[in-house]
């Protein structure tokens, strides 16, 4: 770009800040040829990196992908004014784009209804409305165990995040707990609940390892805490009026559980004492997310696959927590039946960060990314948005979707956003053009549940026609 042409020299006072608003250095002038590679340059000098890390840069949550010069003047923007860039680290390895279904196992007899891929991505777990937990062989892509042991449909499943347990919960509210290796139940169902589970988390493994507590949330207005060497409720979380839809135990050992009462409760777990109470929702809280949930999944496995000791895991997954929250309080966001969302920061105050709305009908789903810096919110309204993780901030709607979108699911570098619909397809969208990158049809009814690998190799999807299908790149 000539000067002359610009007429405005060729030199642009930028200031570079991180997604928390944390500003690096003061305002500077750089040139404006200066592009993504430049800038990804200057702040690996100033942040004095040993190896050159892969930074993404956004000027009002769009991606700046040209020089700043270019940026400026397609945008009619001021060059009297400072330019505010957030730079933001990249995952460093790039998972590729699922565009074709692998396989598709059969062995349901009822709706396939969840999906979880172990900590790892070496194995798979489903549930069914056929009473059955099944394991998959993802090597040979075949039925490995089949799980007997409900009474009920199986809704809900989780891995603890060291990968050595699955839980199950059922519409009759009995919990089982399997040994994954040899697909057999670990002791005798636990009961407690009197009616149907709505869902299961882990304590997260930098908190404890081994790993052995869970809660679970209930339809009977309770969460219970568990042991899993012991097989008994540790604490039952008495407090909400209605019945509990979700429940998150959090990295900072806070459990959270949002409720049809609209709130949702903050719970410390050595007594189940109530610490704190988030208000706002006009009516059923319907999902959480954490920002650091993709962490806490993984415990101490990270996309390299390396196998840890067991008196090391715990610190490995303590440094990728660590890594992945920063300095910034751990973020919650909840979707709600009054069509709105809200993002909390809650170990800092019980006043909601932002309130986020735009959908047109009730949130059926919400998710971070794996690197906490964006939100994906699936709705009875056809569409999934994308909101700013840190801000809240809305970015744009995803639209191509004919029915309900159930879920939705990451992949591990962020790049890429998966959804699954009640008009039977899965869509894969990609984050940076905020465009369609992939249709996937294939099952022949509406699809409950997707997952995506958190070694980013696969994608799993299950619904109403009782089968499962794998998806590759």
């Amino acid at each position: 770009m000539e000067t002359s042409q610009a007429g405005m020299g060729n030199t642009v006072m930028c200031l570079l800040t991180d997604p928390e608003g944390t500003n690096l250095g003061s305002a500077m002038y750089i040139p404006q040829t200066a592009g993504p590679l430049q800038l990804t340059q200057l702040v690996n000098r100033f942040l004095n990196n040993e190896e050159m890390l892969p930074y993404s840069f956004y000027v009002s949550d769009e991606e700046l992908l040209v020089p700043v010069g270019t940026y400026l003047e397609k945008n009619n923007v001021s060059v009297e004014k400072v330019l505010t860039i957030v730079y933001q680290q990249q995952a460093v390895f790039r998972i590729r784009p699922v565009n074709r279904c692998s396989q598709t196992i059969a062995g349901h007899a009822e709706a396939v209804l969840c999906v979880s891929f172990s900590p790892d991505g070496k194995q798979l777990a489903s549930g069914s409305g056929d009473t059955t937990v099944r394991l998959w062989d993802l090597n040979t892509e075949t039925p490995l165990f089949t799980c007997k042991g409900h009474r009920n449909w199986v809704l809900s499943i989780a891995w603890s995040p060291d990968g050595k347990h699955l839980v199950s919960g059922s519409k009759s509210g009995e919990i089982c707990c399997w040994n994954p290796k040899k697909g057999e139940l670990d002791g005798n169902p636990l009961t407690g609940h009197k009616k149907w589970i709505t869902g299961i988390s882990w304590e997260p493994v930098h908190l404890s390892s081994p790993c052995r507590r869970f809660v679970t949330s209930s339809k009977d207005g309770d969460a219970r805490i568990w042991d899993v060497t012991l097989k008994k409720t540790l604490i039952c979380l008495s407090g909400h009026t209605l019945a509990v839809t979700c429940v998150k135990w959090g990295g900072d050992g806070i459990i959270y559980t949002g409720s049809q009462d609209c709130t949702i409760k903050m719970w410390e777990t050595t007594q189940g004492k109530l610490i704190r109470e988030l208000k706002g929702h006009g009516h059923w809280v319907n999902s959480l997310a954490l920002s650091t949930e993709y962490v806490l999944r993984t415990g101490a496995f990270d996309h390299t696959g390396r196998q840890y000791p067991p008196n090391e895991e715990m610190k490995k997954a303590l440094e990728r927590y660590n890594q992945t929250k920063g300095d910034s309080p751990e973020r919650l966001v909840s979707g709600s039946d009054d069509f709105t969302m809200f993002l909390w920061e809650p170990s800092v105050s019980k006043q909601p960060k932002k309130r986020l709305t735009g959908h047109q009908q009730l949130v059926n789903h919400v998710y971070f990314s794996p690197d906490g810096k964006w939100i994906a919110s699936a709705s009875f309204d056809i569409s999934v948005r994308l909101w700013n993780g840190v801000t809240g901030q809305f970015v744009t709607a995803f639209r191509g979707h004919v029915g309900p979108v159930y879920q939705v699911s990451w992949s591990a570098d962020s790049r890429l956003l998966l959804s699954g619909s009640k008009d039977s397809t899965l869509k894969i969208w990609e984050i940076r053009t905020k465009t369609l990158k992939q249709d996937l049809p294939g099952h022949a009814d509406e699809v409950f549940a997707v997952d995506w690998s958190p070694d980013g190799e696969k994608v799993v999807s299950g619904g109403k026609d009782k089968v499962l299908k794998l998806w590759k790149g």
